[in-house]
């Protein structure tokens, strides 16, 4: 049986990185990564109206979760040259932000990091399993006028 532990204030730290490099490179535009915190409901996911959720396994068990209003996803699409404002296209650009800032991690954490298909929902549409047992931080940033977060709730496999 394999044992885990919680992720350390220094393996989060790659999320505001790999935050602030998606929104540089896609728009031109940085985003203003705050500090994070550990998550002290029992739930590991803060929901705002469009989420992307990857659930990853391999040396680690748990998910990462962008969540993000309607109006910062107008601006993204935007800013990507996309101009059909859909839900669908909402959706998509949501979970599509959130395989992204987790293959970043995965280049820091390397190749046991098992990233899923993204599941993409809007606020309330679905449950997302609690896989992980560690504590789950929020990265809350700001692009332009609106604020999104990052949730990321992860522990890794413990090499003996």
């Amino acid at each position: 049986m394999s044992t885990y532990r919680a992720l350390t204030p220094e393996d989060i730290q790659v999320f505001p990185e790999a935050i602030s490099t998606f929104f540089e490179r896609m728009t031109r535009q940085p985003a203003r990564v705050r500090t994070a915190y550990m998550l002290d409901q029992p739930e590991a996911i803060l929901w705002n109206d469009f989420n992307g959720v990857i659930e990853v396994s391999g040396g680690f068990r748990g998910s990462v979760c962008f969540s993000a209003p309607r109006g910062l996803l107008v601006e993204v699409l935007s800013a990507m040259g996309e101009h059909e404002q859909t839900d669908d296209n909402f959706l998509d650009v949501a979970g599509e932000i959130a395989n992204i800032l987790s293959g970043r991690a995965r280049r820091h954490f390397g190749e046991s990091l098992d990233i899923a298909t993204p599941v993409s929902c809007q606020r309330g549409d679905r449950e997302i399993p609690k896989l992980a047992q560690g504590p789950a931080y929020a990265i809350p940033h700001t692009w332009g006028d609106y604020e999104a977060n990052l949730v990321v709730h992860l522990d890794l496999i413990q090499r003996r």
